[in-house]
């Protein structure tokens, strides 16, 4: 699964073919499908490993009591310094994902990504005025959605951090931070 995740998430779903695979898992294509039924089946396993094992931990960053601009930024920075960690793997493996040309690869990634975006849009909720929450979320989903995609395309991770602190400053007006969140970022 390991190999098979990592071939996914560097390459992306549409570049990596079943020769590409049975090359990485040294097994003949006969011995995939019997393991794991066809490509997208694989990708299916691989998206949800990504999701238990390599994704972020929302709900540490975002833990109640915390001032929401805040914890919204350090969500930002950790997404920043995690898509960047790794050369080979560079960016979210699922928002990746939900670019693919094949529908049913995006649909597969757009599934893993509901809970997180959901974790997001509650704790927004749970700070925002009513008719701001759906506004501050996408701005959020945005930012790291770009995170993850200028990550792939290179960046370092010291421009994507700065990147994302400075749209923190953004979120500070949004919710109304003091001045001492900036002096202290």
């Amino acid at each position: 699964m390991e190999t098979a995740k990592a071939l996914f998430h560097a390459r992306g779903y549409d570049a990596v073919s079943i020769a590409d695979l049975t090359q990485a898992l040294e097994i003949n294509p006969p011995s995939l499908y019997a393991a794991y039924g066809n490509k997208l089946a694989l990708f299916e396993r691989a998206l949800r490993s990504y999701r238990s094992t390599d994704f972020l931990h929302i709900e540490t960053i975002l833990r109640p009591g915390r001032p929401p601009a805040e914890a919204l930024t350090d969500l930002m920075v950790a997404a920043a310094r995690h898509y960047t960690k790794d050369a080979d793997k560079r960016g979210c493996m699922i928002t990746e994902a939900m670019q693919a040309d094949d529908e049913q690869a995006r649909a597969l990634a757009a599934e893993q990504a509901k809970k997180p975006r959901e974790l997001i849009r509650s704790y927004i909720a749970g700070h925002a005025p009513k008719r701001e929450i759906d506004r501050i979320t996408d701005y959020l989903l945005l930012n790291l959605r770009g995170l993850s995609s200028y990550a792939r395309l290179g960046y370092t991770q010291k421009k994507l951090v700065d990147c994302s602190r400075t749209a923190g400053r953004a979120l500070e007006g949004e919710f109304g931070q003091e001045a001492s969140f900036r002096k202290g970022r």
